[in-house]
């Protein structure tokens, strides 16, 4: 069993450690291996936040609200502020509104978020990372109520054109509990102050705003051209914590885009050979007659 395949705990808000976060304290269970879903337990009043899409099940308990933003901001501030949030999601490719999952019920109730591909869900305790976190675009599946996603915008031009996910990524706030998807295995890397990572840029889930990301040339006009990893590495530079994937969707996508039918016609498997004499067979059996 690996390390995500099904976990449960406490959010990172500790009982009586005196935090004045609004932030809900909520358990939870990641079930499943390669296609997981996390069920999130809210007490009576507390409420969890979802991508739009997400949603697997939830009990009869939970009342389901769409909010205009991020769904981190509902409680406070006016218009311009959630209209400043839903800007955010659109320019990081998400939906303009947020599901949230509000505990309605005198007893406790589950609500669960299903990953949207083969991959791990991993819980990020963003007290513990220091209250934020960097990561891709679409990474966001869940959260605590109190966790604001917002935008990252990368500084330097290299990271921008050639880092795999453009000049803007997502960011996570708070001190509560995120969930975020990644394809295949999840790697957590923690890199010492001045230690070096070279990654593919698609690999790159999330990491900690302390560490420095930048882009590096393979080296080589050949290894460029022929290597198949593509012209540039991630390169990051501790202190801080990398995620990593062994499975980006961009390389999922691709391989399925070369598998599929690229002409119009028969999409049976099978032998070239039995497929030219199926298509023959058939069409002489639907226009039959015409040499009569």
């Amino acid at each position: 069993m690996s390390l995500f395949d099904s976990f449960s705990g406490p959010s990172s808000s500790p009982a009586g450690s005196g935090s004045t976060s609004a932030m809900d304290v909520v358990d939870y269970e990641i079930k499943g291996s390669e296609m997981q879903f996390v069920e999130v337990e809210l007490d009576p009043g507390e409420a969890a936040i979802g991508e739009a899409g997400s949603l697997m099940f939830m009990e009869g308990g939970i009342q389901m609200d769409t909010v205009f933003g991020d769904g981190g901001r509902q409680q406070g501030g006016g218009f311009m502020s959630k209209l400043l949030g839903a800007g955010k999601r659109l320019i990081t490719g998400e939906s303009l509104f947020t599901t949230v999952y509000t505990n309605g019920a005198a007893r406790k109730q589950r609500v669960a978020f299903a990953a949207p591909y083969p991959g791990k869900i991993i819980p990020m305790d963003l007290r513990q990372l220091g209250g934020t976190l960097i990561c891709q675009k679409d990474a966001f599946l869940c959260a605590a109520r109190g966790v604001s996603l917002g935008i990252f915008f990368q500084q330097k031009l290299s990271v921008g054109f050639f880092g795999g996910e453009g000049f803007i990524m997502q960011k996570l706030d708070g001190d509560g509990l995120a969930f975020v998807h990644a394809g295949g295995t999840v790697v957590r890397r923690e890199l010492q102050p001045g230690e070096t990572l070279l990654i593919d840029t698609g690999c790159v889930v999330a990491f900690t705003p302390n560490v420095n990301f930048e882009i590096q040339y393979v080296g080589k006009i050949k290894t460029a051209l022929f290597g198949g990893e593509g012209l540039f590495f991630a390169k990051m530079t501790g202190p801080g914590t990398v995620w990593l994937q062994s499975l980006p969707f961009s390389r999922l996508a691709s391989r399925v885009f070369a598998a599929a039918p690229q002409m119009g016609g028969s999409r049976e498997e099978g032998s070239m050979l039995g497929g030219l004499a199926g298509g023959t067979l058939l069409g002489g059996l639907l226009g039959g007659g015409d040499d009569d």
